[in-house]
């Protein structure tokens, strides 16, 4: 949300000022006939020959050039001398936080940034302060802190549209119900237009709204769509169709483990794979399983947008599947330079990007009905079963006992393992009205953040439920949390925003799912999911109907457990899991659409 601060140039009218200016005009002309060291030096020639009025300033503008030429411990160094020279300096205390923050020294960068608003600095650097710290409190979890600072930041300046997003789905991690709660000056209407399309899938199931906050993004942060395609300067394909797959999420990610056999049962006589890759290299199994199966694998993450591109046109790329769309770390601005003549988003998005150069989206019928068609800017290529490619090799642990994670014993187990964000207020209670028509049951959820935790409870207090019949289960590693499923009876979907990865584990392990299917691809993922396993009467179409449902399952346990058998007998057979089928569904799209542009 903020940047590093950019040199300062005093025009104060004394000597000593205006040598300071003389020195700054010097050090750009030296930067400019590229002698950086050159400039470094004038910099450090003048702050050495002795104390002068503004020199905390020629501190700051020393920091900030050897920062650009990544200097990070010498950058140091000069903005501590700056703010030695003047402790009321906000500008060197913006960057000083910035170099400690990514040295990992977390404490240090916040205290550097709560400098700037215990001292005198003007609103504009008190905001660029607030936002670093809600920022950086962000990532480090300590969401109540985050809210505060961002809150205080919107109060300062409401025209900050980044800062609301932010703002908005720190609300929704932290279950603080409305996630849409005005602050300031910023109305209702600003939080709708600030709202991120992630957000906005889990708020929301007006594809208008969707569509609306794809393109808005799209429009403000994505350069237009390159008027010469990059293919259209490489030579004419021929031979086997080169499929190239775009993400920085080929790990330990959603789309990371839905995928594997994706790539490795793709048909190397018909398709060659590719993979345009920034994910950080490890030597985990999944990343190592991942790269196994790509027949090349081409590092961007050293390369710009510009360069990528390039790389995937000179790599003859018929068809370029991205699997991120607007997720955190994409880089979208790739699609624009259209490196492949089929570009199709899959997977990372379920919904529409908006992204100028993005032609198709994978979908089915059940998740892509017509009528959802004029609010995506791509076009469906829709599977003949169900648009969802799944992992039949995921390593499951040892099933434990109910007692061993802490469930009560003779009741039944409702759960929903989906990430706190996903959680509305009106399914949550819901979810309540569930426990209070079958009162010998317990919910099971994931346990995320302590604020959304406490927030459900409250939630339980106000509609009558013990707090005691809501059971948080620690996260865990991937065969151990697969295992989890064998321990409950019933799964239930959030909405708008339904489970997808979590839905498909959910199934592989046998257990049944409750969803209510609304109006927008994410919304009817789950539904999707169980037409294809053979269990549409699981898929509702009201809040009214999914309630209803979910209860009358919960006082028939028999009922339950006939759904589990036929997972038990079925699931894996079905076509939600045969992966061979569903493969060579997606290559027949890609070679008929590919071939087609070869004509």
């Amino acid at each position: 949300m903020s940047t590093p601060q950019k040199p300062v140039e005093s025009s104060h009218p004394v000597v000593t000022q205006r040598s300071l200016v003389e020195l700054v005009h010097e050090a750009q002309r030296l930067q400019s006939s590229g002698d950086l060291d050159g400039a470094v030096q004038a910099y450090r020639d003048w702050i050495e020959a002795g104390p002068a009025p503004m020199a905390h300033v020629a501190c700051f503008n020393l920091g900030t050039l050897l920062g650009a030429q990544q200097r990070h411990a010498e950058a140091e160094q000069a903005y501590r001398q700056a703010v030695a020279l003047q402790p009321d300096f906000p500008h060197a205390r913006l960057n000083l936080g910035h170099l400690l923050e990514r040295r990992g020294q977390h404490d240090e960068a916040l205290a550097e940034w709560q400098q700037v608003l215990d001292g005198t600095a003007q609103p504009e650097l008190r905001v660029h302060a607030l936002n670093n710290r809600g920022r950086l409190l962000e990532q480090l979890r300590r969401y109540p802190d985050a809210e505060a600072e961002l809150k205080r930041s919107l109060e300062l300046n409401p025209e900050q549209p980044n800062v609301v997003q932010h703002y908005v789905h720190l609300r929704q991690k932290q279950c603080e119900w409305p996630a849409w709660q005005p602050v300031g000056e910023v109305t209702h209407n600003r939080l709708l237009m600030g709202t991120s399309l992630l957000a906005m899938m889990g708020l929301s199931d007006d594809p208008a709204m969707q569509l609306l906050a794809a393109v808005r993004f799209a429009n403000e942060r994505v350069p237009k769509a390159q008027p010469v395609p990059l293919h259209s300067l490489q030579p004419p394909r021929t031979g086997k169709i080169r499929i190239g797959y775009l993400s920085g999420d080929l790990h330990m990610h959603a789309v990371g483990l839905l995928t594997p056999e994706l790539f490795e049962l793709h048909d190397r006589s018909r398709v060659e794979t590719w993979a345009f890759c920034w994910t950080p290299e490890s030597a985990m199994p999944q990343r190592q399983r991942i790269l196994r199966a790509m027949d090349h694998v081409v590092r961007i993450d050293a390369v710009d947008d510009a360069a990528a591109a390039r790389l995937i046109a000179e790599a003859g790329i018929d068809v370029l599947v991205d699997l991120q769309g607007l997720t955190n770390g994409a880089r979208p601005a790739i699609l624009g330079y259209r490196a492949a003549p089929i570009q199709v988003s899959y997977l990372g998005l379920p919904g529409t990007s908006g992204l100028p150069g993005v032609d198709w989206i994978l979908a089915d019928h059940f998740v892509m009905p017509p009528e959802l068609e004029p609010y995506c800017t791509e076009k469906p290529i829709r599977l003949p079963h169900c648009y969802q490619v799944s992992d039949r090799q995921r390593e499951v642990g040892r099933t434990p006992t109910r007692a061993e994670l802490g469930l009560p014993p003779g009741k039944f187990v409702y759960c929903s393992f989906n990430n706190n964000h996903k959680f509305t207020e009106n399914v949550f209670a819901s979810w309540m009205r569930i426990l209070a028509g079958v009162p010998d049951s317990v919910l099971w959820l994931l346990a995320d953040n302590d604020t959304a935790q406490e927030n459900m409870l409250r939630c339980a207090d106000a509609h009558g439920v013990a707090r005691e019949r809501i059971l948080f289960a620690p996260r865990a590693a991937p065969p151990d949390y697969l295992a989890r499923f064998r321990c409950a009876d019933l799964m239930l979907d959030t909405f708008p925003y339904n489970a997808g990865t979590t839905a498909s584990d959910a199934l592989w392990m046998g257990l049944p799912i409750v969803t209510w299917s609304g109006r927008s691809y994410i919304s009817r993922m789950a539904g999707s999911l169980l037409h294809a396993v053979g269990l549409p009467d699981l898929v509702t179409d009201s809040l009214a109907e999914y309630e209803k449902l979910a209860v009358r399952i919960g006082r028939e346990p028999a009922r339950a457990a006939s759904y589990r058998r036929y997972l038990d007998e079925h699931g894996r057979s079905s076509p939600l899991f045969d992966m061979p089928r569903l493969v060579r569904d997606i290559e027949n799209e890609f070679e008929r659409l590919a071939l087609a542009h070869r004509l």
